[in-house]
């Protein structure tokens, strides 16, 4: 096996207080090609106490440099101090957040863009108008920018996106997230009070509120249920505050950051997980409680209607219809419906072992390293 020296540009490595799924994807995959001799060297931002680089993180070698919203400025000049002299086979912009252009400024044989999501509108949901203004003007470079070049998508939603802002759906290949399944699985037993669980970031976009008003309206009907909200972020506030104006801050338990075991209790014991935001790259969150065998509860939008077989592995509701959402809920808190669900969403859950989107993406880069002869 000819062995590759890639470039990966990306926003954030694991250990930033900010990672999220995206730096899970890089980690898990192109640290598993490390670990298969690959030479995979990270480009990432920094933060307030970081050291500048550490020589070893899951056998990627990483180099930070700025700051969350300085990075896309630092980035190229730390390239060309340090790394402009490497003889690079291929570079990944793994696009997240907004285009880093990185495939103009790196000299590599091959250029690659790993696209999750796009935000478009949904940024002013989130950012102020200023910065959010930005994001939706910086995006509409993508079709300039990666015009021809070859592109991964995590998901069909986020393939279909780039073909409607002007990307040939030809030069994209779909390799979806996966699940670290060796430290997700069933738990022996649920929460003794039927318990549905939010976890991820919390953030406006995500729409944690529209759960906490189906659980209210499930306690207007009667059903008690309790909620875990696991994660933090910058919503936290409004989201308490709107669980007391709901009257159910009895019923609604903020776990703010939970460690890996609490996360496999969490989703493996509670009777339900939900996820209402209006759009992901992917929604891993739900995979990972289909990997520990609890069911999921999910907006019609993208990303999430792929990661979600209604009816099967869990539920799909239109975005926003809180009725409908609070009676797919009291559905997933009946016993029978919950177990059959759970075991389907478990042997769903064991399609997307990341070992299987590591040999997906390193076939894919191999074949293009391939086509540009870079083991001559």
């Amino acid at each position: 096996m000819a062995l590759l020296r890639i470039l990966v540009v990306n926003w954030q490595d694991r250990h930033n207080p900010s990672a999220g799924g995206a730096e899970v994807h890089l980690h898990q995959v192109f640290g598993r090609l490390a670990r298969r001799g690959h030479h995979v060297t990270l480009l990432c931002s920094g933060w307030s106490g970081a050291t500048e680089s550490l020589l070893d993180v899951d056998g990627i070698r990483v180099h930070r440099t700025g700051r969350r919203y300085t990075f896309n400025l630092a980035a190229p000049l730390h390239y060309a101090r340090h790394l402009g002299g490497e003889p690079f086979d291929i570079v990944v912009e793994d696009l997240n957040k907004v285009p880093l252009l990185a495939t103009h400024w790196v000299r590599a044989r091959v250029r690659v863009v790993l696209v999750h999501h796009l935000f478009g509108a949904t940024a002013f949901r989130e950012a102020n108008p200023v910065l959010a203004g930005a994001t939706w003007l910086l995006e509409r470079l993508i079709p300039d920018a990666y015009r021809g070049l070859p592109c991964i998508a995590v998901s069909e939603s986020t393939k279909e996106d780039l073909v409607r802002r002007g990307l040939d759906g030809a030069d994209i290949a779909v390799i979806r997230n996966g699940v670290e399944l060796e430290g997700l699985r069933p738990a022996a037993g649920r929460f003794a009070e039927p318990t549905v669980v939010y976890l991820g970031r919390l953030k406006r976009y995500k729409r944690v509120d529209l759960a906490l008003q189906a659980v209210a309206e499930l306690a207007r009907r009667g059903i008690g249920v309790k909620m875990i909200v696991a994660g933090k972020g910058d919503a936290r506030p409004a989201l308490e505050e709107a669980a007391r104006r709901l009257g159910i801050e009895d019923r609604v338990r903020f776990a703010g950051f939970v460690s890996e075991r609490e996360k496999l209790e969490l989703l493996s014991r509670s009777w339900a997980h939900v996820l209402t935001s209006p759009k992901e790259g992917w929604g891993i969150a739900s995979v990972e409680a289909s990997a520990c065998g609890t069911p999921s509860v999910v907006s019609d939008s993208p990303g999430l209607r792929e990661t979600v077989r209604h009816g099967e592995t869990g539920l799909i509701v239109p975005h926003g219809d809180i009725d409908l959402l609070a009676g797919a809920l009291a559905r997933l808190l009946e016993p029978g419906e919950r177990d059959r669900m759970g075991r389907e969403a478990r042997i769903m859950a064991e399609e997307h072992a990341w070992d299987r989107v590591a040999d997906t993406m390193e076939r894919f880069l191999e074949s293009h390293a391939r086509s540009a002869d870079c083991y001559t």
